[in-house]
């Protein structure tokens, strides 16, 4: 059972985790097993079932981040934020774990089918995550210690003809295995705009 009655920045579970509780700060997340978020490039299956929380950002520009640190088990167990507009247009940035077993980041944009992404391996045992919305643009940043950030992807999801609004949150997944903790802390929505894309400030 969750140890505070309400998510932080009115995020509500759009499909429940195994288990959640926040306290001190800490979301931690429990994915249960077999979960995923994803859309097969080659068949176009669908997986839809990893834990995801979103809340309605601001309007105009923003900036999601968050520091997240992942009890790893099996392959492709990750924490990550999430840009969701429908089921055929959304985006994941994760702390995620290869099959070799090095954690990494990695990268899923979605506009009908997935394409996919490793922005590279993590030494750390804890990553910061960023989604910047700048007009029609999203940004993708991950850091080591939440001051140097490096770009990670850029891209539009084309939602132009999609129906209400884009939201953004967490989520956790174990599409293999057999549940996957990941807590986030420093979990922060302000409505600020990306000064520069390569430098990441």
């Amino acid at each position: 059972m969750p140890s505070e009655s309400a998510l932080p920045l009115s995020l509500e579970w759009v499909t429940a985790p195994a288990s959640w509780s926040l306290a001190d700060g800490v979301l931690a997340v429990t994915a249960a097993p077999r979960t995923d978020l994803f859309t097969d490039p080659l068949d176009g299956a669908r997986r839809q079932d990893a834990a995801l929380a979103l809340t309605v950002p601001p309007d105009g520009d923003w900036q999601l981040s968050a520091r997240l640190r992942v009890g790893f088990g099996d392959a492709w167990d990750a924490g990550g934020l999430v840009v969701h507009a429908d089921d055929d247009h959304w985006s994941k940035l994760t702390f995620e774990r290869a099959p070799d077993g090095t954690p990494g980041v990695y990268s899923v944009v979605t506009r009908g089918r997935s394409d996919d992404a490793l922005a590279g391996p993590v030494a750390a045992d804890a990553l910061w995550l960023r989604i910047s919305r700048t007009g029609a643009r999203f940004t993708f940043h991950s850091s080591e210690d939440g001051r140097s950030w490096r770009l990670v992807r850029q891209f539009a999801l084309g939602t132009a003809s999609v129906p209400g609004p884009v939201r953004v949150g967490v989520g956790a997944q174990s599409p293999v295995g057999e549940g996957c903790r990941a807590d986030f802390d420093e979990l922060r929505l302000s409505p600020t705009t990306l000064p520069h894309l390569f430098d990441g400030r």
